[in-house]
């Protein structure tokens, strides 16, 4: 109630907050507290971004290029043609380590048996994640995030790097990855499947 019979102003939104309100963040008390978990995450708005939770913080994931998404895209689609039976491609999905730990790969290799209802995958039901490098995620491409998928015991990691285009192929070895292969001209391995894949076909 305005003091002195003055008229109380109703708070309105200015032009420009209506039309570009603010984009979505997690909560900064939250975020200290680290403990964001995989429920607050799928109950996240519409408008919020691909995001991670490393051990309850939330990471959000950078958005990516056309050239990225082509890559990707390119390397589910030869996938979804070439893997067995037993397994089953998919892009933008997420692997759950625990309630509080999550992956978001650029493209999964999974058990066909899997539900295909969820979001998340447990570890024990991938057989091969791929990350496409960015030029933002660099660091976490090339070394976070294959010994964390190490330490979750994902039997296969490929590191896809841009410009030129190049793959590296890793397999478990113990609780570490090893290098199997790496190639600009066709990725020649044995796991998760016998695989030839010409660069050419994943190339936009």
């Amino acid at each position: 109630m305005a003091e002195n019979g003055e008229k109380e102003e109703a708070v309105t939104a200015s032009p420009a907050e209506r039309l570009y309100p603010a984009p979505w963040a997690p909560d900064p008390i939250r975020q200290r507290l680290a403990n964001y978990t995989v429920e607050d995450v799928l109950a996240f708005p519409e408008d919020a971004p691909r995001v991670e939770l490393a051990e309850g913080k939330v990471i959000v994931v950078p958005a990516p290029t056309p050239d990225h998404q082509d890559i990707a895209g390119l390397v589910w689609h030869w996938l979804r043609r070439h893997a067995p039976k037993q397994f089953r491609a998919t892009m933008a999905t997420g692997v759950m380590v625990s309630a509080s730990h999550t992956f978001e790969p650029d493209v999964l290799l999974i058990d066909a048996e899997a539900p295909g209802n969820r979001h998340y995958q447990l570890p024990e039901q991938v057989e091969l994640a791929i990350e496409v490098v960015s030029p933002s995620t660099r660091r976490q491409d090339r070394i976070t995030k294959p010994a964390e998928y190490a330490a979750a015991g994902i039997p296969c990691y490929w590191r896809i790097e841009q410009n030129p285009l190049h793959i590296y192929a890793y397999q478990l070895a113990g609780q570490e990855y090893q290098l199997v292969a790496d190639s600009a001209g066709e990725l020649v391995i044995e796991a998760p499947f016998p695989i030839r894949l010409p660069i050419s076909e994943i190339t936009p």
